[in-house]
């Protein structure tokens, strides 16, 4: 079956939300939203390419910092409203520079930092 991508449920915006996660470890990265032109990039490049809704722009993983995200496998969900990136990750997903944005817990009420930034 040929993917059409016209099948997703975008959202009023035109965007749909996109899970990046570890190919290898399961490990979930990151979440950013993709609007269709951002989908048709990834497939097309091979490297995951999001929206930028802050600065209203297309900004590929990775193209200033290098770590950038290699599509492995991308996956839609059974209603077709949210994506999930399987990716081969480049040094820290996180903007922070922590391996993941999920760096943080909530345990018995309080926030607990899981990891510190890489060096």
């Amino acid at each position: 079956m040929v993917f059409d991508p016209s099948t997703l449920k975008f959202d009023a915006n035109g965007l749909i939300p996109c899970i990046a996660q570890d190919a290898e470890n399961g490990e979930v990265l990151m979440f950013a939203w993709m609007n269709a032109e951002a989908v048709a990039r990834t497939l097309e490049m091979g490297h995951v390419t999001y929206w930028s809704r802050s600065r209203a722009s297309f900004w590929v993983k990775g193209e200033s910092s290098g770590h950038v995200q290699d599509l492995v496998d991308l996956r839609v969900d059974c209603d077709r409203d949210c994506l999930l990136a399987l990716v081969r990750q480049t040094g820290p997903a996180c903007h922070t520079n922590r391996r993941t944005c999920f760096y943080t817990a909530v345990r018995d009420g309080t926030e607990v930092e899981l990891m510190a930034p890489e060096a």
